[in-house]
């Protein structure tokens, strides 16, 4: 209840004492939200410039960390969350509530509020350990292969290592789980992204690639990691499948770190138990979106005059139904936009996704919530839709008076999509549009009655 409080001449309405206590503060309101969507980075000895553990740490870059959250640039996720699918297993973005929470943190002047209010530390692995390990009661991965080392010297141009690794296995083996990082702390300022291939004789047509000149089949992606990732977990009762005798091609991108250093990446391979076989395979494509498939088609059609903007389009052909678990664009510094599409058999076309503000430094992949990952027909044709910005607009852009062609520099352009799709036969597709049905149905039924 608000109260007259009496000063000289004048009469003051005080502001109720509930009206004073919905300020927020540090310790009640602010620290919950670093710690699921901010402290992945911002803690000490990550990646990013500075800790938000705690409110001496956070209190200096208020005025910061409200211009970065209200413009939705921190955390990184830029996927438009109004256009197609909108749940994510993996969703760092904050809500308009937290949003709104932050901003009026920082507008009362960023209060720390009561120290009995502040939740426990979040544990976090040591930033050299594994993110799955402890999931699966381990300490670490089944099995870690390790690229060859490489040393990046000072002041030296961006670099592609593309070693090949033996996997010594002697048979064949379902991965539930992988992980790649740079094996040390200096390793992850020069590791831009790496890219694990796996090369194996493949029989089943849905993962197979042409053979090569010298009469070997190409690879086939396995992993992809760069900044923003932590791995892939597949869901239950699926997984991706290594064979006898199969080998790693590393693909690692790397970039200037300010001083010598060598280092080497390791993809650390979580196996299920032996004779624990899952139903479904999983596959991770690279989908072009500059006019085709695979590595070769890539730079078909991406050519980018001076001061331009420009789309180019791509299309994959699902062989076989299958459930989209995953999306991840990649382009460089010129990429603007990104969108995947599905065009069915019956010739209706459905949005999946769109990332409408694609930013190079962070390569976030979208991982679908298994209610609502797209359950799409064999006959499907997903295209992939990809714009770039060669123009001063794009504050990104080195150079907006070049002409720029498809290459791995930085400086080059490319545009494709990682996406992993769950391969399964006409019995259990339809399966799972029954339980997709019974699902949504069930979750309407409840929104209902709220």
């Amino acid at each position: 209840m608000s109260r007259i409080v009496t000063l000289g001449l004048f009469a003051v309405l005080a502001l109720p004492v509930a009206a004073a206590a919905q300020t927020p503060t540090f310790t009640k309101d602010i620290a919950p939200i670093f710690q699921n969507k901010c402290e992945a980075c911002h803690r000490p000895d990550s990646i990013a410039p500075m800790s938000l553990v705690s409110f001496e740490e956070a209190r200096p870059w208020a005025r910061s960390i409200k211009a970065r959250v209200a413009a939705r640039q921190m955390p990184p996720w830029h996927i438009d969350p109004t256009i197609g699918i909108t749940e994510f297993e993996n969703d760092r973005s904050l809500s308009d509530k937290e949003i709104a929470t932050i901003v009026k943190w920082v507008d009362a002047g960023s209060p720390k509020g009561d120290a009995k209010d502040m939740p426990a530390p979040k544990v976090w692995p040591n930033e050299q350990g594994w993110n799955f390990a402890k999931q699966f009661g381990q300490k670490e991965p089944d099995m870690v292969i390790k690229s060859l080392p490489w040393t990046q010297k000072a002041g030296a141009n961006d670099a592609w290592w593309k070693p090949v690794v033996e996997t010594h296995l002697t048979e064949p083996r379902w991965v539930r789980a992988l992980e790649i990082r740079p094996s040390s702390v200096k390793g992850r300022r020069i590791t831009h992204h790496a890219i694990a291939r796996l090369q194996q004789r493949e029989t089943d047509p849905l993962a197979q690639n042409p053979d090569d000149a010298n009469g070997q089949p190409q690879p086939g992606t396995f992993m992809e990691w760069a900044v923003g990732k932590q791995g892939e977990m597949m869901r239950p009762n699926s997984g991706k499948l290594m064979l006898p005798g199969s080998k790693i091609v590393w693909d690692i991108h790397y970039s200037n770190g300010g001083e010598d250093i060598t280092d080497t990446v390791e993809l650390g391979i979580y196996f299920y138990p032996k004779g624990q076989e899952p139903k479904f395979r999983q596959v991770l494509h690279l989908m072009g979106g500059t006019g085709g498939t695979g590595v070769g088609a890539l730079g078909s059609a991406l050519d980018l005059p001076p001061n331009t903007i420009k789309a180019t389009e791509g299309y994959f052909l699902m062989r076989e139904n299958g459930r989209v678990e995953s999306f991840q664009p990649h382009m460089h510094l010129r990429g603007k936009a990104m969108t995947l599409e599905a065009i069915l058999p019956n010739g209706q076309s459905q949005v999946i996704s769109h990332v409408a503000d694609f930013n190079f430094n962070w390569h976030n992949t979208y991982v679908y919530k298994e209610t609502a990952a797209p359950l799409l027909p064999k006959g499907t044709i997903i295209k992939v839709t990809a714009w770039h910005d060669n123009t001063t607009a794009n504050k990104a852009n080195p150079d907006p008076n070049v002409w720029v062609g498809y290459g791995d520099r930085t400086v080059d352009e490319m545009a494709h999509a990682w996406v992993n799709v769950t391969y399964m036969n006409d019995t259990d597709y339809r399966v799972a549009i029954e339980e997709r049905r019974k699902a949504v149905s069930t979750t309407t039924a409840a929104q209902q009655q709220q």
